[in-house]
C-alpha cells in the first residue's frame, strides 16, 4: 500500500521565522482536526495563518486524492526565513538605525494514518 502524502505552502507571511516555530512546534506530530483546534485558541498572532495552511491541506487532501480528514496527521512541518524587507530611519546626530520587517515560508506535509487492523 503507498503512502500518500499531502503538501501546502505559505509563502510571505510577514511575521519571522523565530516567532512562527514557537507556533509549528505545538502542533507537529498530531493530528490534523486536533491541530485546528489547537490552533484556534492560540493567542499568537503566527497561529492564525498556520491555521488557515493547515486547513487548505486538509480540504486539498479530501477534495483532490480522497482521503478521509479524521486519518490525517502532520508528518513534517517547518518554518523558513523569507525575504527581510530594510527600512532607513535616522536617529540623533545623522546617523542611521535600520529596521527589518522579517518574512517566512511555512511547508506543511499531512499524510493519512493506516487503519489498525
Amino acid at each position: 500500500m503507498e503512502d500518500f502524502e499531502v503538501k501546502a505552502e505559505s509563502r510571505y507571511i510577514w511575521q519571522s521565522a523565530r516567532k512562527v516555530r514557537l507556533v509549528v512546534d505545538r502542533v507537529r506530530g498530531m493530528e490534523a482536526i486536533r491541530a485546528l483546534s489547537v490552533l484556534s485558541l492560540m493567542p499568537q498572532r503566527a497561529a492564525q495563518p498556520v491555521h488557515k495552511l493547515i486547513k487548505s491541506a486538509v480540504a486539498n487532501a479530501e477534495n483532490n486524492f480522497g482521503m478521509m480528514g479524521e486519518d490525517l496527521y502532520i508528518a513534517h512541518i517547518s518554518a523558513d526565513e523569507g525575504p527581510v524587507r530594510r527600512w532607513r530611519r535616522f536617529g540623533a546626530r545623522g546617523r542611521f538605525k535600520p529596521i527589518l520587517k522579517r518574512s517566512s515560508h511555512v511547508t506543511v506535509i499531512l499524510r493519512e494514518r493506516s487503519p489498525e487492523i
